[in-house]
């Protein structure tokens, strides 16, 4: 009897070990299938040199959402960018990061990625792969350590498979994990908003008079610098803000120390605008209706501003009380609800 007890409790773990093996063996990684929208300019993320794939995609969300990568434990990607608030951080005009720390910029929306060249509102990041670099290290949002992360994942048995599973070579590695962020950002379009059923001429995309003529607004008013169904131009302007003297934000010129970059900002989409307050590099507006009376009578020269903002001697952008209605009937016809809902995306 003892000896058959002997014998069963040799087997039991080379039973077990194998069974972990064979289940990773067996397991083929699928590709996703990536479409661009037929109203969607070409996209610019190089796919080819990261093919999303589903257990990239399953890793890339698990790290979006992990507090463990930043110092204190709690602080994730998605604490700062929530879904249904086009993944901003609503509410806050500056984001709040490890200890209550707080930035001087409001969190950029996080959608059309893979169409995008720059990222952050001075452009600092020009690749998505590495963009999460910055919001990681920062001390004043995760303040990460990357050897830290890297041991964390490595002591993690669910991290340990999934990068075996996302990944030929199946490192655990700040490249890998990089890798699969992009992977989980990439597939994060958003291109089904009743703006883009009207674009397509599909069901549900009919405007009403005020929705259209807001868009005939915006497309005489606005379109110069919120172009193509992406809504942006991807550029970086002076859009007349009073500099705040407290922060004194220098923008783009932070990135270049060009004089001429003194108070740029990027461009940023108006995809989803609706829910995403507040609005501006910090925050400072809380409505959409702000956001018009600031265009229409309370920019400011500066050497920088943005020359469509000064014409004909006169700053800003004409606009009526009628007028603003109808472009925020417009700007509504952009949310997309089934991006803000949608389950692939979500923590739970």
């Amino acid at each position: 009897m003892q000896k058959i007890k002997f014998v069963l409790w040799l087997f039991i773990p080379l039973f077990l070990g194998c069974s972990d093996n064979e289940e990773d063996q067996e397991y083929v990684n699928l590709p996703l299938a990536f479409t661009v929208p037929s109203n969607f300019p070409d996209m610019t993320y190089n796919i080819a040199l990261n093919k999303p794939t589903e257990k990239g995609f399953e890793l890339g969300k698990k790290l979006f959402y992990d507090g463990r990568l930043a110092s204190d434990g709690l602080v994730s990607c998605g604490f700062c960018h929530i879904q249904a608030n086009a993944f901003t951080h609503h509410g806050h005009t500056v984001s709040h990061g490890v200890n209550n720390e707080q930035g001087t910029r409001n969190a950029t929306p996080i959608q059309n990625m893979a169409f995008q060249s720059a990222y952050m509102y001075d452009g600092a990041a020009t690749n998505l792969d590495l963009q999460p670099i910055i919001p990681l290290t920062s001390i004043i949002e995760m303040n990460g350590d990357l050897n830290a992360i890297l041991a964390m994942m490595k002591a993690d048995k669910e991290y340990r498979k999934l990068f075996g599973q996302a990944f030929d070579d199946g490192t655990i590695s700040t490249e890998n994990m990089l890798k699969a962020l992009s992977q989980f950002m990439v597939m994060m379009v958003s291109s089904n908003s009743k703006f883009d059923k009207y674009r397509r001429n599909e069901i549900g995309g009919t405007f009403t008079a005020d929705e259209k003529a807001g868009y005939d607004l915006f497309q005489s008013k606005c379109a110069s610098c919120h172009a193509t169904d992406l809504m942006t131009d991807h550029s970086f302007r002076n859009n007349g803000l009073a500099v705040n003297p407290k922060v004194k934000d220098v923008g783009r010129y932070r990135v270049t120390e060009l004089v001429s970059d003194y108070y740029k900002f990027k461009v940023q989409s108006l995809r989803n605008i609706e829910v995403s307050a507040p609005y501006m590099h910090d925050g400072r507006f809380g409505t959409l209706q702000a956001v018009l009376n600031h265009y229409a009578s309370g920019v400011v020269d500066s050497e920088t501003l943005d020359p469509i903002l000064k014409q004909n001697g006169n700053l800003g952008i004409p606009l009526s009380e009628n007028e603003k209605k109808q472009i925020i009937a417009f700007l509504k016809t952009l949310t997309d609800t089934q991006y803000l809902t949608d389950k692939r995306f979500s923590e739970f």
